[in-house]
């Protein structure tokens, strides 16, 4: 049975699907979420600058990462490896 993921292995995930713009239906099937769940995590990261929302067309919006999310992605990964998370890896 598999673990549950951490909200930063969450937003992680995220950040890494907006790198190119990504759509909120996008984001949410790729990182395997409600859309309620999506909404939180896309408030806190569009409210702390993470991502920036864009207007495509009416009604389409994209969600792009900023360079601050990028740096936050980084950081992320850089934790992740170092925990070695990114494979599934437990605490034991």
């Amino acid at each position: 049975m598999g673990r549950r993921r951490s909200n930063i292995e969450i937003i992680g995930e995220m950040l890494r699907l907006g790198e190119n713009g990504a759509g909120k239906t996008e984001l949410m099937y790729g990182v395997n979420m409600s859309y309620t769940q999506i909404q939180k995590y896309l408030s806190f990261l569009i409210n702390h600058g993470f991502i920036d929302k864009l207007v495509v067309g009416n009604p389409t919006m994209t969600y792009q990462v900023t360079d601050k999310g990028k740096s936050l992605m980084a950081s992320i990964d850089s934790v992740l490896e170092v925990l070695d998370l990114e494979d599934g890896g437990d605490f034991k």
